[in-house]
C-alpha cells in the first residue's frame, strides 16, 4: 500500500538510528555482569513499543531476564497476533575476530555489523516499525501483542512458566517471528519448520590431580584424549552419528519434500568458498540442504581440559570437558535425546576415568504446515512485496519456544525471517543487510492485512 511506503520512506532514517540504539547495549543473557544492560535493554523496548501506538506494554519479571509484553486491541472482533522476538544476544568473544566493536553499530558496504543485528534485535526491531506504520497511517488490520523476552539465546528457562500462568494475556490467533533466514531478496523463502536442540556439558575425570607429564604419562590415562577419542567415535565413517536409538523417532522427509526442497537455488562451491572449506562434510546420502534442515545432527561446540595458558607447562590433565548439541527434527523429543547421549557416553567411557554429564537445556522441533492460515498468509505477502512467491524450506536452527505456544496456547507459529544465512549469526561480525532491514518493515503490514481477511 502506498500510504505505507510513504511512511516508512519519510522516517526510514530514524527508523535505523533506533535500531542501532538497541544494538549499543550489551544485552547477553549468558553473562551475570550483563544483569542491569538486560533491564535497560527491556525499559528501551517498552519505551518503543508504547511510542509506536501499543495502548499498553508492561515488563514482567522472571526468575531471570524479563519479558517485556504490549498489546494493541483496537477491535475485539478482529483476529490478533502474538508477535514473539527476543532482544538478548550471545556473547561477543572473541572480541579479537571483529572489525569492528560489537556493540558500536557500523554500516560498511550496506551491512549493519554488530552483536544482535541480526538475532534478533533488527528482525524483532522490524515488527515494531511495522505496527508503527499501520497505527499511524490508520490501517491496522489485526490486533498486535508483543511478547519479547531476554532469554531466548540460554534456552528460554522461564518463558514457559511465564505462557502457562498468563494463557489469558497472550491469547491469540497465531504467533509471528521474524527469527531466522531467507534464501536472499531476490529468492524469498519462508522457514516451515526449525530444529530442536539438546544441549550438554560432559566432564571426564582422570587422576584425582594434575600430574606431571614426564613422571606419569604413558602410566595414566589421559582425560582429554579419553574425551577426544569418544567424541571421535560418535560419526562412523559415513558421518552416520553411532549412538543406538539416535535415529528411531527420526519423521523421514517424504520424496515430495526433499523435491521441493531441492528447487531452492544453491551453488556448493560459493557455499564451500564463503566458508572458506575446500569441501563440505556430512552424512552420506543427503544434500547440504537436507543435512542442514531435515536430519538431526551431533556438533561439539566446545572442548578444553589442561594448560592452555601462553607458553608451555607439561602437565597430564585430571579433568577434560565437552560441550556437545544435537539438533533434532520432527518426533525427536529433546529430553530423551539427551538422556540417550549422556547414557551412551557413560557406556563408552573407559574404566580408568569417571564421567560427569548434564542437560543444559533443551527445545523441540517445530513444523509449520503450508496449508495453514498463518504461512499462507506470509507467503502472500512476501509475493506482495518480491514480486514472487516464497519457496518453503527448513531451517537449521532451534527456536525452543515454538512448540510452547502450540502446546499452552493452541497457536501455530509462522517464520517470517529476513536474514541470510551468511550473516554470521552467534560469530564475530554478526551484520545485517538494511535492504533486508526495510524489506522486513515494508512486508510485515501485509502479513496483518491478509491474516486479517483470512
Amino acid at each position: 500500500m502506498q500510504i505505507w511506503k510513504d511512511y516508512q520512506e519519510k522516517n526510514k532514517e530514524r527508523f535505523l538510528n533506533e535500531l542501532f540504539e538497541l544494538l549499543r547495549i550489551p544485552s547477553v543473557s549468558a553473562k551475570s555482569e550483563h544483569k542491569g544492560d538486560m533491564i535497560k535493554c527491556a525499559e528501551a523496548i517498552k519505551q518503543r513499543l508504547l511510542e509506536a501506538g501499543a495502548d499498553t506494554v508492561e515488563i514482567y519479571p522472571t526468575a531471570g531476564h524479563p519479558i517485556v509484553f504490549g498489546e494493541k486491541i483496537f477491535d475485539p472482533s478482529k483476529p490478533t497476533v502474538l508477535v514473539y522476538g527476543h532482544y538478548d544476544v550471545q556473547p561477543a568473544e572473541p572480541l579479537e575476530l571483529w572489525k569492528h566493536d560489537p556493540f558500536d553499530p557500523t554500516i560498511v558496504d550496506g551491512k549493519i555489523y554488530a552483536r544482535g543485528s541480526c538475532d534478533d534485535k533488527g528482525q524483532m526491531y522490524m515488527h515494531v516499525k511495522a505496527f508503527e506504520t499501520m497505527v499511524q497511517t490508520n490501517s491496522l488490520a489485526c490486533n498486535v501483542k508483543f511478547c519479547i523476552e531476554g532469554e531466548e539465546e540460554v534456552g528460554s528457562p522461564n518463558l514457559g512458566k511465564f505462557v502457562a500462568e498468563h494463557k489469558e494475556l497472550l491469547k491469540a490467533d497465531c504467533v509471528l517471528i521474524s527469527d531466522s533466514a531467507m534464501i536472499s531478496l531476490e529468492t524469498p523463502s519462508i522457514d516451515v519448520g526449525v530444529r530442536g536442540l539438546s544441549y550438554i556439558e560432559v566432564e571426564v575425570t582422570g587422576p584425582n590431580r594434575d600430574l606431571h607429564s614426564g613422571v606419569y604419562g604413558g602410566a595414566v590415562a589421559n582425560p582429554i584424549t579419553i574425551l577426544a577419542k569418544m567424541i571421535a567415535s560418535l560419526h562412523d565413517e559415513n558421518n552416520h552419528v553411532t549412538i543406538p536409538g539416535f535415529y528411531d523417532d527420526v519423521l523421514e522427509a517424504t520424496p515430495a519434500e526433499r523435491e521441493l526442497m531441492a528447487k531452492a537455488p544453491f551453488n556448493e562451491k560459493e557455499y564451500a568458498d564463503d566458508l572458506g572449506v575446500k569441501e563440505l562434510w556430512g552424512e552420506k546420502g543427503f544434500t547440504t540442504n537436507e543435512r542442514t534442515g531435515i536430519r538431526p545432527t551431533i556438533e561439539l561446540n566446545g572442548i578444553w581440559g589442561g594448560y592452555t595458558g601462553e607458553g608451555a607447562k607439561t602437565v597430564l590433565p585430571s579433568k577434560a570437558h565437552a560441550k556437545i548439541s544435537a539438533r533434532l527434527v520432527p518426533n525427536q523429543i529433546s529430553k530423551k535425546m539427551a538422556d540417550l547421549i549422556i547414557n551412551h557416553l557413560m557406556k563408552i567411557a573407559p574404566a580408568n576415568v569417571t564421567i560427569k554429564a548434564e542437560l543444559h537445556h533443551g527445545g523441540e522441533p517445530y513444523i509449520t504446515p503450508i496449508d495453514s492460515k498463518p504461512y499462507q498468509a506470509a507467503a502472500k505477502a512476501m509475493e506482495a512485496t518480491f514480486g514472487k512467491a516464497p519457496i518453503p524450506v527448513r531451517g537449521g536452527g532451534s527456536i525452543p519456544i515454538c512448540s510452547l505456544f502450540e502446546k499452552e496456547l493452541g497457536l501455530k507459529v509462522v517464520f517470517m525471517g529476513f536474514g541470510l544465512d551468511s550473516d554470521n549469526l552467534h560469530s564475530p561480525n554478526e551484520k545485517y543487510d538494511v535492504a533486508n532491514y526495510y524489506k522486513g518493515i515494508e512486508t510485515i503490514p501485509y502479513f496483518h492485512k491478509f491474516f486479517a481477511e483470512m
